[in-house]
């Protein structure tokens, strides 16, 4: 299974910061067995997500998208939305169960609005951007993204 890592984030897209979120998810892809096929920071700009994420999926590139950053209440953030330009189809629950799994450890969760949808046979999920707040969610979706991957593609 191919999968896009994508870091929403304009100051780590400058090397500003550091890409935690985006190095933990790539160690939790890399442990499940998933192939990486494409790693970048990119700034929050809604244009420039939509952008790359609909011509990964029109391109055959990846089976599933991972996007860490851009989902918070912020002035910036535009993850969702972007998403939501490019999705065929939202998947609401994905995004209700990391919340109601991360609100468990933070009521902050309740100011993250990721969404996950479907364009054409491409999973497309958003994540926190806090690195550790992306690997709790990652690690508690994992095994239903796997599924849900197959389930898109027609294999289950």
């Amino acid at each position: 299974m191919k999968v896009a890592i994508i870091t929403a984030n304009t100051d780590i897209y400058r090397e500003r910061k550091e890409n935690e979120s985006g190095e933990i998810i790539r160690d939790m892809v890399t442990e499940a067995g998933l192939e990486i096929v494409f790693m970048r920071a990119l700034p929050t700009d809604r244009k420039v997500l939509s952008t790359v994420m609909q011509r990964m999926v029109d391109n055959h590139m990846t089976d599933m998208i991972l996007v860490t950053g851009g989902s918070g209440c912020g002035p910036q953030d535009c993850t969702p939305e972007a998403t939501r330009d490019v999705i065929d189809r939202e998947v609401p629950g994905i995004g209700e169960a990391m919340r109601t799994h991360t609100m468990q450890l933070t009521k902050r969760s309740m100011l993250n609005r990721s969404i996950a949808g479907i364009r054409q046979d491409v999973l497309i999920v958003n994540l926190p951007g806090k690195a550790q707040a992306a690997r709790e969610a990652l690690h508690f979706l994992m095994p239903e993204l796997v599924h849900a991957v197959k389930v898109i593609k027609g294999d289950i």
